[in-house]
């Protein structure tokens, strides 16, 4: 059994930065594609960045790209989501999901979910 729990969510301004993380347990993360999705109220899941199990692809959204990173650290079984340049649009519940294939932005192939982090942007 696979557990992922996400931590660093918060309120910040805009313009702010913040870091998210996603740790693993049952399984090293190194196993999975750990992707990030975020949901704001009223809105459809919508996927934010993967990174492949190799490390070695990312993948991000359009309206992300340039403003986010995601990495990986195998001593601490975490991916984390580096967030610059924060919007109000992107005020959200974010999610990290796990696959065994490479990131897509499908959510319902992600196989194993966490319990999500609030991120409210301030304008």
């Amino acid at each position: 059994q696979v557990q992922l729990v996400e931590s660093g969510g918060g309120l910040v301004q805009a313009g702010g930065s913040l870091r998210l993380s996603c740790t693993a347990s049952g399984r090293p993360i190194s196993t999975f594609t750990i992707s990030w999705f975020r949901q704001a109220p009223g809105k459809e899941r919508e996927f934010v960045g993967g990174l492949s199990w190799s490390g070695g692809n990312t993948a991000y959204a359009d309206s992300v790209k340039g403003r986010v990173t995601i990495s990986r650290d195998n001593a601490k079984n975490t991916v984390s989501l580096q967030m610059n340049s924060l919007k109000p649009e992107d005020t959200a519940v974010y999610y990290c999901a796990s696959r065994y294939h490479m990131a897509v932005v499908a959510g319902h192939e992600y196989d194993y979910w966490g319990q999500g982090t609030q991120v409210t942007v301030s304008s």
